[in-house]
Parts: structure tokens; C-alpha cells; sequence
């Protein structure tokens, strides 16, 4: 069987250790589409992202790619107990939790550990979880959590998993903003250590059932919490405690993300979806929470 549950699930993936600095923070700012807008460039609120100066700061999205942001090849999916191949493969859900405002500079450590493998019939769903910890001071910097698709890998008969949908609020959102993916935006991504050709190769995609290469997820991802960060927070990262949100649909570059945003209690609640065009109101990231600091 190519996935054994027995196997993978509870498997330690080990620890990694990786150095970032400000010239990471600065690209992966620039592939979420930071300083894309007219007068960016001569904004003080948006050369937060972009400007090497004492006022350049980091959204917190950024400690996701940060343990492998200087790979040059495709992700490695050699997991315990699971025989798949990239084709195969989309992500499902992406989470990040921070300890606090992340250095713009530094070294950590993230040990990772496969937490769950649940079985949609046609499809296997694998969880991971890891933390990153300080070199430098040994506290904990950040928590992820990640899920990935993998298409044609179910019907063992395991466990199906739970999922608990966010509801958006019966009311007009507190924030609604358009980003428009510019065309070279997932070959610019990929240079953040994601080099799945699923985003650069015609060829490759179409053999993975896309017409095009589509727009990393977590590009999308990051542009939907930047542009919540923006439109509510003020365009403060340090203000942002937390982000999950699950991958709904897909994004061709050059297609427009609408992104919405509702103010509640204790959170920020997200979504986003094609604008125009003939795939207008598709969905593109569901489930969105972001979680103040």
C-alpha cells in the first residue's frame, strides 16, 4: 500500500536547522505581492515590507517558508510510510501561530512531527506540526501545522478525520480588497524555496490536470494575510498573533484575488475568491482566521 498509517502517523521528521536575513524577509514580502501597488514605492506603510531599514518588520506568514527558503529543488515528499509523488499532490490547509514579532534576522531549529493521515476514499489527507525554536535564546518562535492532498491515495478504510467550518458573519464585510497576481508571481514565489514545477511548468501541470501552472497556495495564502493585515490591522504584522486557512481552489497568475474580512470578538475572519473574469467567485482560500496578537 503506498500510505501505512502505522507507519507514518506519530513519525518524527527530525530536526532542521536554518538561518534567514533581512534579504529572505525582503523577497518573500516582494512574492506576496508587497509593493505591487502604484505609490508603493513611496509609501512609508508599504516600504515596511520592502525597505532594509530599522522599520522593516515580518508577517509572521513568512516563518512557513523560512526552514526551506533556499532550496533550489522540487519539495521532497520521502515521509515515513508514504509512497507519493508531487503529481499527486496539492495542500490542503496551512496554520502558523507566532510567539511574538518575528526577528528580521537569525538562526532557529524546527523539529517536525506527521501527526495524522486521515482517508477521504479517493484521497489521503497528511497532517504535520512543527516548532520552531531560537538558536540564539532557545524560545520558541513559531507553530505550524500543515496538511497535504494527496489525489488517488484513499480507501484503506482509515480514519476520515474531522473538519469544523468557519462561518462567515450574515453581514457586509469590515474590510474588501482586490490583488491582482501579476503574471510572473508564481515564478517569482518559487525562488522562496518552493520549486514544485506544479507552478512554473506547462507541461508538468497539464500532466497534473491543470491547464497552466497554477499559483502556489502558499502565496496565496500570505497575499490574504497580507491584505488582512493591511485593511484591518493597520498594516502592523507585530499585531498579528496567528493565520490558518484551508486551500478551497486554485489561482491562474493574473487573475484577481478579492479578499474579505469581518471583524469579531477574539479574531478576524477571512475568505477569498476569483474576481472576474470567467472563473469570477471562484473559491480560492475558505476557512480564514486570522488571530490578533
Amino acid at each position: 500500500m503506498p500510505i501505512d498509517p502505522s507507519v507514518a502517523i506519530g513519525a518524527d521528521l527530525g530536526a532542521r536547522t536554518f538561518s534567514w536575513t533581512e534579504s529572505d524577509v525582503l523577497l518573500y514580502h516582494l512574492g506576496i505581492g508587497a509593493g505591487a501597488r502604484a505609490g508603493d514605492n513611496l509609501s512609508a506603510d508599504a516600504l515596511r515590507y520592502t525597505l532594509d531599514d530599522a522599520a522593516l518588520q515580518v508577517l509572521p506568514s513568512f516563518g512557513v517558508v523560512a526552514p526551506t527558503f533556499h532550496e533550489t529543488d522540487p519539495p521532497p515528499l520521502d515521509l515515513p510510510g508514504c509512497d507519493i509523488n508531487l503529481a499527486q499532490v496539492v495542500h490542503g490547509a496551512q496554520s502558523i501561530s507566532v510567539s511574538g514579532p518575528l526577528p528580521t534576522s537569525g538562526t532557529a531549529t524546527i523539529r517536525t512531527t506527521l501527526t495524522d493521515i486521515w482517508d477521504k476514499g479517493k484521497a489521503a489527507v497528511i497532517w504535520q506540526e512543527g516548532v520552531a525554536t531560537s538558536d540564539a535564546t532557545g524560545e520558541e518562535l513559531w507553530r505550524v501545522r500543515s496538511s497535504i492532498f494527496v489525489k488517488g491515495e484513499g480507501g484503506w478504510g482509515g480514519d476520515r478525520g474531522t473538519a469544523t467550518s468557519v462561518e462567515v458573519p450574515e453581514r457586509e464585510p469590515d474590510h474588501v480588497s482586490s490583488y491582482t497576481v501579476t503574471p510572473q508571481q508564481a515564478l517569482l514565489y518559487r525562488l522562496c524555496g518552493d520549486r514544485n514545477p506544479l507552478h512554473a511548468d506547462p507541461d508538468f501541470a497539464k500532466a497534473a490536470g491543470f491547464p497552466a501552472p497554477i499559483l502556489h497556495g502558499l502565496c496565496s495564502w500570505g497575499i490574504v494575510l497580507r491584505e488582512l493585515t493591511d485593511g484591518i490591522l493597520g498594516g502592523d504584522a507585530s499585531k498579528v498573533g496567528g493565520f490558518t486557512g484551508r486551500f478551497s481552489g486554485v489561482v491562474f497568475p493574473g487573475e484577481t484575488i478579492r479578499v474579505s474580512g469581518w471583524r469579531t470578538d477574539d479574531a478576524i475572519i477571512g475568505s477569498a475568491a476569483i474576481e472576474g473574469g470567467e472563473r469570477d467567485g471562484s473559491p480560492v482560500l475558505a476557512d480564514c482566521v486570522l488571530t490578533p496578537a
